[in-house]
């Protein structure tokens, strides 16, 4: 029996190129959060997408001081040299009010706050958003390009972070890798803008994750190499300072490089408050926000009319003055404009980091040192780069708040280990007396204006987690606040119950009693007559399901109570639970040790010391 014609068949189904590719990489997708092998592939090969990306936008910004202030081609903005006059007057000013109409632009459509890598390790497990990180990368390229006295590294480490951050969040990465990643995009971000790959690492380790951990030691070196790589390939040449033969340094040196590195944390507090005077001078004009960096733009102009190496990051500058020395009172003048310069571009809102800024104000700062001495010293000439080297270091450990990091940006720099010895001085005697003294660096200065309580990228974002609905205990001993002493007595006897609770006829909550008191030998006369409400002060301090744990502390601090009723919210007195101080610190150190074993897995080799706040 033959089948009817008009029986329908099935369509033969085309093979779907991108179906094969999923079926093909499904196994990795599945497993990635598991193998660590598997991750440190991944961070390979995005490592060399963040060189790429970095070096694609040092050339934008670098194609734009060429057009915008004529620079000869392949010459840097901040040497100062063959500017445009007609460029200096008109790119800064103009540049600052495109970046102010767009910030006005984007800020109607999307007002959320940008969410930096350090900020996104230490709240939201590594999560960041990569719409808002290109906007920032956008808004910093268009500060560079106008000339703002900073560098691009926030714009760098914003993507390079942001990029790891949405390839772990599309794997759905734990929390503790999810926050590797994020230092794994920094770093190799800062080792390809740097040619530094130890100096990039280190820079996740000391800012974006605040550990040194076993885990994650692989995925940010392998990162950082092969950024650095890449990076190499496409611009063989760039490097941030090129130093030839070996610098002698002998036993004097090094006292007189801890003397700068005391006069460097000075110049570093001076440089972060700088901002902050800025930004304080900038609210009380009585102009729009979206204006300001073009009044910013207008002052740079000026102080740049006058010195124009003040613009740009300071890249090719440090270089021109490791080649060419200046004398004292042009270097100083210098140094005092840059300053003023950074602090007017920071604080009237345009976006760039310090990072390369604090590197040429050290580099300066340790030329002027250098100049001084050779007034009373003139047998340490052979020393000068000796001097500016380690200046640069400890300034910029100062401000940035990363020593190990500015250490090893010297010694692959130089090669040069009796300097970095030096160097090491200065840095860790500068950034001491920054972290003793001030208590800050740029990034954690910054939270602590903005008012966030965060001292570095060590993760409590859990903490918010840790909330007092999940910690309380939900039954409490309540009795009516008219109920005698007497029948308080007869329904608990003597070290039945610690604590009663107290409520109006209506529920609504009243105070907190110690069953101690009501058992004491003065209330026995009157104990059928006196109320319990007439024993306690109302108004007594209180929690709500949602505060967290760091909170409850604050408040179990503030009162030196034992425990504290949990009320229903602040505007319905609603008894619904109490919190005991005792409970709330071991459910801390629970948390606290299962978050590091879930993250880590081990130990961590040793930790990092951030700033206090």
């Amino acid at each position: 029996m033959t089948a009817d014609s008009s029986s329908t068949t099935r369509p033969i189904r085309r093979a779907d190129p991108l179906r094969v590719v999923r079926r093909l990489v499904a196994p990795l997708f599945r497993e990635l959060r598991s193998n660590e092998m598997a991750q440190i592939a991944i961070c390979a090969v995005i490592g060399s997408v963040v060189g790429l990306v970095v070096d694609l936008l040092h050339r934008t910004v670098q194609f734009f001081h060429e057009s915008d202030f004529s620079l000869p081609h392949g010459t840097f903005l901040s040497t100062g040299l063959g500017i445009s006059h007609f460029g200096i007057v008109l790119v800064p000013p103009l540049g600052g009010l495109l970046l102010g109409l767009l910030a006005l632009w984007v800020r109607r459509r999307r007002s959320n706050e940008i969410v930096d890598p350090v900020e996104a390790n230490a709240l939201y497990g590594g999560r960041m958003s990569f719409l808002d990180s290109v906007r920032l990368t956008v808004a910093t390229v268009i500060s560079n390009a106008a000339g703002a006295s900073l560098g691009m590294e926030a714009g760098y480490s914003q993507i390079g972070a942001s990029i790891f951050s949405s390839v772990g969040q599309y794997f759905r990465l734990r929390r503790g890798d999810e926050r590797v990643f994020v230092t794994a995009g920094a770093g190799a971000a800062i080792a390809a803008a740097f040619n530094a790959p130890f100096a990039g690492a280190f820079y996740g380790f000391e800012l974006i994750l605040a550990q040194y951990a076993p885990r994650a030691l692989a995925p940010v070196a392998v990162a950082t190499v092969t950024a650095t790589l890449t990076q190499r390939a496409l611009s063989p040449s760039l490097a941030l300072f090129r130093v030839q033969g070996a610098t002698h340094v002998n036993s004097l040196s090094y006292a007189l490089f801890a003397a700068m590195g005391v006069l460097a944390a000075g110049v570093g507090i001076l440089a972060m408050m700088g901002v902050t005077w800025t930004e304080r001078g900038m609210r009380r004009i009585a102009i729009p926000d979206w204006l300001r960096p073009a009044i910013g733009g207008v002052l740079l102009s000026a102080i740049a009319f006058w010195s124009p190496q003040v613009l740009g990051s300071g890249h090719g500058a440090i270089q021109y003055h490791f080649d060419t020395h200046w004398a004292l009172t042009p270097l100083a003048l210098l140094l005092g404009a840059k300053l003023v310069a950074s602090a007017v571009s920071v604080g009237s809102g345009f976006r760039g980091g310090l990072f390369s800024s604090s590197l040429f104000i050290g580099c300066v700062f340790g030329a002027v040192f250098i100049q001084a001495l050779l007034y009373f010293l003139p047998n340490l000439e052979d020393q000068y780069n000796a001097f500016m080297l380690v200046g640069m270091a400890s300034v910029a450990a100062a401000i940035i708040g990363a020593p190990l990091t500015m250490i090893f940006l010297v010694l692959e720099g130089t090669g040069d280990f009796p300097l970095t010895i030096g160097v090491l001085i200065g840095v860790i005697v500068a950034s001491t007396i920054v972290r003793l003294t001030f208590g800050y660096s740029f990034s954690t200065w910054r939270f602590h204006q903005r008012g966030i309580g965060i001292q570095g990228a060590h993760d409590i974002g859990w903490i918010s987690d840790l909330t007092v609905s999940r910690m309380m205990r939900s039954d409490p001993q309540v009795v009516s606040d008219t109920m005698t002493v007497a029948m308080l007595r007869r329904r608990y006897p003597a070290g039945s119950v610690k604590l009663v609770f107290l409520v109006a006829d209506d529920g609504t909550f009243k105070s907190q009693l110690e069953l101690a008191k009501a058992y004491d030998a003065s209330q026995d006369a009157n104990a059928d007559k006196t109320t319990l409400g007439s024993l306690v002060k109302t108004g007594r301090p209180f929690l709500v399901p949602g505060e967290n744990v760091r909170d409850a502390m604050r408040l179990f601090e503030q009162t030196k109570s034992e425990a504290l009723p949990v009320l229903e919210s602040r505007t319905e007195p609603k008894l619904v639970g109490y919190l005991t101080e005792a409970f709330a610190l071991r459910r801390y150190a629970q948390e606290l040790e299962r978050r590091r074993s879930a993250e880590m897995g081990d130990q961590d080799l040793f930790s990092i010391n951030t700033p206090k706040t």
